[in-house]
């Protein structure tokens, strides 16, 4: 059966608790506020399993069997896959808490939890994720736009992006004006900016690496 885009865009919760009782009822919570939920008893079933790829966010027990949720952070921070986690533990101490919350995550929770603040956790969690989500695709359609700019075009953009004159720029190059008119307007054309102000913004969207080799 083929899958909706509603239901690709569908905001789903994944749960790793090794309590199966745990489990349920964290489920059913998440189901009753119509929003998706998977289980699962370990981050070794977890990352051996193929999850759709939408909003959403995790649930994570901190002590279990084999690999810890603190451990599965980290893995995820590597991979750079993290979604937003929550850490729901019965076992949580301060320390742990402050090298969770360093690490990136929403929330640290101890059980026993109110429905209502863990709820409260996972819609900004997923508040977040929608928002990381935009943003990236922000970035990748400027990526490819920036692409199609030729070695010079991209040293234009960089050079206009940064506030500089038509007339400096066509010194700094040793270029005429009307050259650099002409990159200019190029630039504008290939990154669909129909001002200055949308070529900065598309500009301050790249990334760090990207903007610096610009210059060479």
């Amino acid at each position: 059966m083929a899958v909706t885009k509603a239901e690709k865009e569908r905001a789903h919760v994944v749960i790793v608790d090794d309590d199966e009782e745990v489990r349920t009822a964290l489920r059913e919570l998440i189901l009753s506020v119509g929003l998706d939920a998977t289980c699962f008893a370990s981050t070794r079933d977890l990352l051996a399993a193929d999850l759709p790829r939408r909003p959403g966010c995790m649930i994570l027990d901190v002590r279990m069997p084999g690999s810890s949720g603190l451990d599965l952070q980290n893995l995820l921070a590597a991979k750079g896959d993290a979604p937003p986690i929550i850490f729901l533990t019965g076992h949580g101490d301060i320390p742990m808490s402050v090298t969770a919350m360093k690490a990136g995550a929403v929330d640290f929770l101890t059980k026993p939890v109110r429905d209502q603040t863990l709820l409260d956790a996972v819609t900004a969690a997923i508040e977040m994720d929608i928002a990381s989500r935009q943003t990236h695709q922000i970035m990748q359609k400027h990526i490819d736009r920036l692409e199609t700019l030729t070695p010079r075009e991209r040293q234009v953009l960089r050079e206009v992006a940064l506030g500089r004159l038509n007339k400096q720029i066509a010194f700094d190059f040793g270029i005429s004006e009307v050259t650099v008119k002409l990159h200019r307007s190029n630039v504008m054309r290939k990154m669909e900016a129909t001002s200055v102000g949308d070529l900065i913004r598309a500009w301050e969207s790249l990334p760090p690496d990207l903007r610096e080799a610009c210059a060479a």
